[in-house]
């Protein structure tokens, strides 16, 4: 049976990564602190996380560095120990994760079904969520259930500071014309689109729309090599911005695009989150379960057709976690998908600008 929220008095949170997932995850927090306000939250987040949770108001944060390998666990254990919860969500399906869940001493410890508790994180809970194919959102959401929360609070409260949205400003300034970010990195290779493709599309956002062009990143050697690639290609201007923001300053500029595009990746969540329209390219994993939340009519889908084409399987059939790994599945969008859905946003932006 699940507790009333009214007695709910300390919730333990383990969600340590990425920074895509924890911006995903503020929506619930914000849910749980309207339905439960005595409630106290602690949120275990990984050292990437932290970076755009600090300052988060009404949430404790206890910091997992596993940079530091055994200590990191010891560390926690000390800032646990003689705490007591009245529940923990386990929201992270991991071996990493699977070692904190014993340091949480909580008698109600829910966590994922047995489809997508990798890594047998189901050892590690009493309650679990039920199966269903959703997004990962309505999963974290799922978790509020079994504490009796049924509302849902889809807003988001990213913490950037004025000095933050101040680096913004001054390299990325609002003109006349659109501004549109594209982030050609993502965690994986195999998430991202062919850099001559998107050479292409940047070409042509630029002759349409006169869009002013801002690339981001991480700093990783693969993103910055497509960033240079890019600027060699385009003769047009464009700030490259690949390698130098941190999570939060890299949320003031998205906040300051018109559109984002991108592949499977953290800053498609970012820039929801800060309320800009994104084109996400998805053909490795299911948009259903990990695309733009808000933007779903934004997005290239190219997973059903990949999962036919490549893996021989039924996209309505197979296993919800399914992600294409092999066969290129990125090569299957093509520039003439994406301008259309450019369109969508550039133009919508012409019929609302004032004469």
């Amino acid at each position: 049976m699940a507790p009333h929220a009214a007695s709910l008095r300390h919730v333990a949170i383990v969600r340590l990564s990425a920074l895509g997932d924890v911006t995903l995850l503020l929506p619930v927090i914000d849910t749980v602190k309207r339905a439960a306000p005595q409630a106290r939250i602690t949120w275990i987040p990984g050292t990437s996380a932290y970076q755009l949770l600090e300052g988060y108001p009404g949430v404790e944060f206890i910091v997992f560095d596993k940079s530091r390998g055994l200590r990191a666990y010891l560390d926690l254990r000390r800032q646990l120990q003689g705490r007591r919860f009245d529940a923990l969500l386990a929201m992270q399906a991991s071996w990493r994760a699977n070692f904190i869940y014993p340091l949480i001493e909580a008698p109600l410890r829910i966590g994922f079904d047995r489809v997508r508790a990798r890594d047998g994180q189901w050892l590690f809970t009493n309650r679990r969520i039920r199966f269903a194919r959703q997004h990962l959102l309505d999963s974290f959401f799922a978790f509020l259930g079994a504490l009796g929360i049924e509302e849902r609070v889809i807003e988001w409260n990213l913490p950037i500071t004025g000095d933050e949205r101040a680096w913004a400003a001054a390299r990325v300034p609002r003109e006349r014309t659109p501004v549109l970010a594209v982030n050609p990195g993502a965690s994986k290779a195999e998430r991202e689109w062919p850099v001559e493709r998107l050479i292409e599309t940047i070409r042509a956002a630029q002759k349409r729309w006169g869009a002013q062009v801002i690339l981001t990143g991480g700093p990783s050697a693969r993103e910055r090599a497509a960033g240079e690639q890019i600027m060699q290609a385009v003769t047009t201007p464009i700030t490259n911005l690949i390698g130098a923001t941190t999570p939060k300053k890299l949320a003031a500029v998205l906040a300051r695009a018109d559109c984002l595009l991108a592949p499977d990746t953290g800053p498609v969540h970012i820039a929801g989150a800060v309320g800009t329209p994104v084109v996400g390219l998805y053909a490795v994993a299911s948009p259903q379960l990990s695309g733009p939340y808000r933007y779903p009519e934004l997005t290239v889908n190219r997973y059903p057709e990949a999962v036919r084409t490549i893996l021989g399987q039924d996209p309505h059939t197979v296993n919800w976690t399914t992600r294409v790994h092999r066969g290129a599945p990125m090569r299957l969008i093509e520039v003439a998908d994406v301008l259309p859905k450019l369109s969508q946003v550039f133009e919508k932006m012409k019929r609302k600008a004032p004469a």
